[in-house]
């Protein structure tokens, strides 16, 4: 079930294939709440989690207003088992776990989760760094467009129509698509912001002048 493409995912991209917060993605390990088998740390720390992991973060999550914690860790284990085969006839085709009286449908959060992965999978395939275009900056493919630059513009609210009128090249697919990509790629740090001066004014001095010292 995992995708030829993308087999092992970051916090920060299982976040938004899950579609949870990172804080999340990283509680299930915390916690214990996720099996082993479904994820890394590396020994530098750094996580990994398959993708079929993040069906079941989608689902912890999710339905946690229907069910305890509890049964909501039992069902990720039955079916985390019933995908090694360690537990004959738990896990159906569908998706479907039976136990005693709860029957619990999983197959909707495996759909979410692969169609975000497509989504994602096609976004890193429109991201292009390269240190001839803008010093390695990542761009949009076959273009010199920035897609953090993008990506701000989709954040920020701005009206798809008025963004494809800014860069006439681009699509409505690609403003989705570059939003993804810097949700779950963010940049480090926090970008340096320029003041904007209003309409016709005119910087004369970029020197400061000192405070003066009131009198004791």
């Amino acid at each position: 079930m995992t995708s030829a493409r993308i087999e092992m995912l970051t916090p920060t991209e299982a976040a938004v294939v899950s579609c949870v917060a990172v804080r999340d993605v990283n509680r299930v390990i915390d916690e214990k709440i996720l099996p082993k088998g479904l994820y890394k740390v590396g020994r530098d720390r750094t996580r990994w989690f398959d993708v079929d992991a993040c069906a079941f973060i989608s689902f912890y999550f999710k339905a946690a207003n229907q069910l305890t914690s509890e049964e909501r860790m039992r069902t990720i284990v039955a079916a985390s088992a019933g995908l090694q085969g360690e537990v004959a006839g738990v896990l159906e085709k569908e998706w479907i776990i039976r136990r005693e009286f709860l029957t619990i449908d999983l197959a909707p959060f495996l759909r979410s989760v692969h169609q975000r992965l497509a989504k994602l999978t096609a976004a890193h395939a429109l991201v292009v760094e390269d240190a001839d275009i803008l010093g390695g900056t990542p761009v949009i493919r076959d273009t010199r467009i920035p897609v953090y630059d993008i990506a701000a513009s989709v954040t920020a609210g701005l009206p798809t129509q008025r963004i494809l009128a800014a860069y006439p090249g681009l699509t409505a697919e690609n403003l989705e698509l570059a939003a993804l990509y810097a949700e779950a790629n963010p940049q480090r740090g926090r970008p340096r912001r320029t003041p904007t001066l209003p309409a016709g004014s005119v910087v004369i001095s970029t020197r400061r002048t000192p405070r003066r010292k009131l009198a004791s």
